[in-house]
């Protein structure tokens, strides 16, 4: 393991390619394969080791009986845990290496001995909730990464949650909770069918979070749009001590499984917001996990502009598809769900 004060680093095992969840399904090894081909000798960001997250750590957001049940697919062949994810023997090790790269991520930023990052990891996991694996994903990284920087002292934590599906498990997760900040964009209606502008929070978490629902179609305008008139502003007051991005490229328009029309110019807006935000109140604090994008050279390319980004490239690539004025709707329903908690 290489580590350097400051910087952006990278971490991905070879090992998580290992997770097999059958032939045909979208959420294969191959993804992982293309990143570690790419970035795995990057001269240009500090390579830090995965680790397995303990399950002492999992617990942090999951139950035990959703661990014992996961643990458990590795002494058994095929598992389907429901109908989208599947398992193989090394799936649970897998599962324990995505959220321990996030955790040795988080870790390696709050001790000062790199200033941001990407964990490159598979399987995904917003879609987890506390007690139950869905959608691609067995536990939730980001969450068990949020929980962590929580125990560990950390007062404020944003989540930015841009992939093409709503991250139910992570919206369950801290929708209660005020120091937590969890900004989903996704397709809507689509799946897992929740994240309407509606759903605000509950309790004390009332106004910690921002669904913001977009109709199919959105591109790189689009998506600027909604973020410069809503996500960003709701960042800067609630301010950040540490920011994760749950990273998910789906909504490129090459994907399969979706119906956006982002390239890498939009998520490199994206991605620009969120590091001014981590830059403005977090000390530049500010964590990517991957999540989805099932295209190849999306994922890639997706990958690559959010590492410039993090790395400190100032460009602002113009828009490449869409027109701002599709997102008004959009934006004005959210601005009415929000304006009990939020100056827009």
């Amino acid at each position: 393991m290489c580590v350097v004060a400051g910087g952006t680093a990278i971490v991905v095992d070879e090992r998580m390619a290992l997770h097999d969840p059958g032939a045909g399904h979208p959420e294969r090894s191959d993804r992982l394969r293309v990143l570690m081909d790419r970035f795995a000798d990057a001269r240009d960001v500090v390579h830090l080791g995965a680790r397995m997250a303990t399950e002492d750590e999992i617990a942090l957001a999951h139950t035990p009986a959703l661990i014992e049940l996961a643990e458990a697919t590795a002494r058994r062949g095929r598992v389907h845990l429901d109908p989208d994810t599947a398992t193989s023997p090394a799936s649970y090790a897998a599962a324990r290496l995505a959220a321990g790269s996030v955790l040795q991520l988080c870790e390696a930023i709050l001790a000062g001995e790199v200033t941001n990052g990407f964990a490159l990891v598979r399987p995904p996991g917003h879609h987890a909730e506390h007690g139950r694996a869905m959608g691609f994903c067995l536990f939730n990284n980001v969450a068990i990464g949020a929980k962590a920087l929580a125990r560990a002292g950390v007062e404020r934590i944003a989540i930015v949650d841009w992939d093409l599906h709503h991250g139910n498990g992570t919206q369950h997760l801290f929708e209660d909770d005020p120091n937590v900040l969890y900004v989903s964009s996704h397709q809507f209606p689509f799946y897992p069918g929740t994240g309407a502008a509606e759903e605000v929070g509950r309790g004390p978490g009332r106004g910690r979070t921002v669904n913001l629902p977009f109709p199919a179609g959105f591109g790189d305008a689009e998506y600027a749009r909604a973020y410069g008139d809503v996500v960003a502003p709701i960042l800067r007051q609630f301010a950040p001590d540490f920011v994760l991005v749950s990273a998910g490229f789906d909504a490129d328009h090459r994907d399969p499984l979706g119906g956006m029309m982002v390239t890498p110019a939009g998520f490199g807006t994206l991605a620009r917001i969120c590091a001014d935000a981590a830059n403005a109140s977090a000390g530049g604090r500010i964590a990517a996990v991957l999540e989805g994008g099932y295209d190849l050279h999306a994922l890639v390319e997706g990958v690559e502009r959010t590492l410039a980004v993090l790395r400190g490239d100032a460009s602002r690539p113009p828009a490449v598809t869409g027109d701002p004025r599709r997102a008004d709707r959009v934006v004005e329903r959210v601005r009415a769900a929000q304006a009990p908690y939020w100056r827009l």
